[in-house]
């Protein structure tokens, strides 16, 4: 399809579903131009700084799926100094508790409840689950209502996540709190016995959700909206739902699982003494080597795995996470001098079969909040893919981007992108199911849906974007 510019039908289309957002249980958007936006809390600065105060890091309790049962319910959450804030929570946290699972596992039963005031549903990002267990739109149930999944779950080990995915609601529900990690585990990951990679585990592993907020007067959240463009830019850092935390380290090794949690927000994140991170995977499990890179672009719901090596960090000594692009802050690492454990591999970290001679090329165009210039239906199927078959899809960004794209149902190797940066990154390698695509880039991918047969989607995971049509239904037959 040709780019189309944003018209006056999709102006007033996605206005009036801005109103409505508005309507909706006293949320407040503020709209703006540039830049960071919503309404701040004059007594909280910008960038996590805290006046140079900041709190210990909040570690999310982790829990198995089996037998769980998920409550997406609205409650009371300290984030701001001496504040309460009224939060949207799955089992009463902030994040959510982190899921841990095996690949193998079979047959885990979990109970979505809906206690919220609107629809939802709860999405496993990056766990290649049948259609009945994926969390489609379709599948949202109602206030009051209840959904159960079974989730067999055999694939790599990786980083997934969780999150709502109702129609035209994704974005609210995600901002004002529900989301959680999703850890799959396998012998490769985790270093069993005789495995060389032996990579940290227990209080040495830890997952970091960082997202962005604002906040009014009373610590509540206050949604920036810049819908047709950047989303919803809040204008302070949280990590693990902690504003300006730290974390005491040892003299060890770390590994940490990032997720981009914004809703809308490309992060640069880099080390304040220019330390290189040490890459081991993304969203689809390690890679194929180790890879040191000073930064990291990572657009909403990416993942990555990195260590860093605290071995030689001192007592009193301190190193901060920053996000370049924002110029903020996100967690200070403290050196408490006591002695830790573990070591950073090289070389080769895991086999990754590369897909090739695809069968056939699709191609879609992102432009304005569109896919091939049609908004979602959700009751269309756009289009078919043969199961098993390996295929070339082509995302071209048009406009209104960045969109980071997302496919559920399989992941994708990236082989190529053309315009724009131009260039494919270390943390693109191995296997994905988000990719960024910037206005004027065309990301070329081979993907192959060979774990389920159904109906699936395709998406921009700027969540303003999706929720205002840009999604796309698939059958995979």
């Amino acid at each position: 399809m040709p780019p189309s510019p944003v018209n006056r039908r999709d102006f007033v289309r996605v206005a009036a579903f801005t109103a409505g957002s508005l309507a909706m249980g006293g949320w407040v958007a503020a709209c703006s131009g540039d830049g960071p936006v919503g309404v701040t809390d004059p007594t909280v600065s910008m960038g996590g700084g805290g006046g140079g105060i900041r709190y210990p890091l909040r570690i999310p309790p982790v829990v198995t799926p089996g037998g769980l049962t998920l409550t997406a319910a609205p409650g009371s959450t300290t984030i701001l100094p001496g504040k309460n804030t009224t939060a949207w929570m799955y089992n009463g946290q902030f994040p959510g508790p982190t899921i841990q699972a095996a690949s193998g596992t079979s047959g885990a039963r979990v109970s979505f409840v809906n206690q919220l005031s609107q629809q939802s549903i709860t999405h496993w990002h990056g766990l290649f689950v049948d259609p009945a267990n994926d969390g489609h739109p379709r599948q949202a149930v109602a206030p009051g209502g209840s959904y159960r999944y079974q989730l067999t779950i055999s694939q790599r080990a990786a980083l997934a996540f969780y999150h709502p995915h109702p129609n035209m609601l994704t974005g609210e529900q995600v901002y004002r709190g529900l989301a959680g990690a999703f850890i799959v585990r396998d012998a490769v990951d985790t270093g069993a016995p005789g495995n060389p990679l032996a990579l940290p585990t227990g209080s040495y592993e830890l997952p970091l959700i960082i997202r962005d907020a604002s906040f009014d007067s009373s610590g509540n959240f206050q949604r920036g909206c810049n819908c047709m463009m950047s989303g919803s830019l809040g204008n302070t850092p949280l990590v693990n739902g902690t504003y300006a935390p730290y974390l005491a380290v040892a003299r060890g090794v770390y590994r940490f699982r990032v997720l981009n949690g914004c809703t809308g927000r490309v992060l640069r994140l880099a080390l304040s003494n220019g330390t290189p991170f040490t890459l081991i995977g993304n969203d689809g499990g390690l890679l194929d080597r180790v890879c040191t890179v000073a930064e990291i672009m990572a657009a909403p719901a990416e993942r990555f795995d990195v260590l860093l090596d605290f071995r030689g960090l001192s007592a009193g000594s301190k190193v901060m996470l920053r996000d370049l692009a924002a110029n903020w802050d996100l967690l200070e690492f403290r050196g408490t001098g006591a002695a830790g454990t573990g070591s950073v591999p090289s070389g080769s970290l895991s086999t990754i079969a590369r897909l090739s001679t695809p069968a056939t090329t699709r191609r879609f165009t992102f432009d304005g909040t569109r896919i091939n210039g049609k908004r979602y239906d959700i009751g269309a199927v756009e289009f078919r893919v043969p199961f098993n078959t390996t295929e070339r899809w082509t995302f071209i960004g048009t406009s209104n981007g960045p969109h980071p794209v997302h496919v559920h149902g399989a992941a994708f190797q990236v082989r190529s992108r053309t315009g724009g940066r131009g260039r494919l990154y270390d943390w693109e390698r191995g296997w994905k199911d988000t990719v960024m695509v910037n206005t004027g880039e065309t990301v070329d991918v081979l993907i192959r849906f060979k774990a389920h047969r159904g109906l699936y989607l395709l998406h921009c995971h700027q969540l303003a974007h999706e929720d205002a049509g840009m999604m796309a239904n698939f059958e995979v037959a």
